[in-house]
């Protein structure tokens, strides 16, 4: 909503900041984290371990903590920051706009356990697996960012990207 339609006094919220992982194994799957809306199951997506950054917390400090609570997983060499997106979309009653950034990690663990989720995440958070660029390709699922199975074949092929690409924005 542009700013001059918004009733006196409101301030236009600031998209809200977000630190995505692209977690590989040494096979070269990627993880993901298996969602849905949290009273509708069959409204379901896949998507890479993150959240919002919490107090004074850096971007790379926030995708460490989250993929620690959401997957369990702490031996990660956090890599370079890959991708950067704007979304919007609606999810439990509300609508969320984000400023995303994802960052590439490794790691050799690749039992996953949530062990601090948020009572939403709870509600909303089916588990996790890890996935081939060929079964990302092949997937009829829904992914988010949707454009992942190009962009982790080409990350696989060309290695990191110099400089952080900027991804389209995407609006559900």
């Amino acid at each position: 909503m542009p700013a001059e339609a918004l009733p006196e006094g409101v301030v236009p919220r600031a998209p809200r900041k977000v630190a995505r992982v692209v977690l590989l194994d040494p096979d070269d799957r990627i993880l993901l984290l298996h969602g849905h809306e949290p009273d509708d199951p069959a409204d379901d997506w896949w998507f890479t371990p993150g959240g919002g950054l919490e107090g004074e917390e850096t971007r790379e400090q926030a995708a460490l903590r989250e993929l620690a609570e959401e997957t369990g997983i702490t031996d990660v060499e956090l890599g370079p920051l890959l991708w950067r997106r704007m979304c919007s979309f609606p999810f439990a009653g509300r609508r969320w706009d984000q400023d995303e950034w994802y960052y590439l990690a490794r790691t050799t663990q690749t039992a996953t356990e949530a062990r601090a989720l948020t009572e939403l995440e709870r509600r909303s958070v089916a588990g996790a697996r890890w996935w081939t660029c060929q079964e990302l390709t092949r997937a009829h699922e829904t992914v988010y960012p949707t454009r992942l199975a190009e962009l982790f074949r080409r990350l696989l092929d060309e290695g990191p990207p110099v400089r952080p690409v900027t991804l389209d924005t995407e609006i559900v």
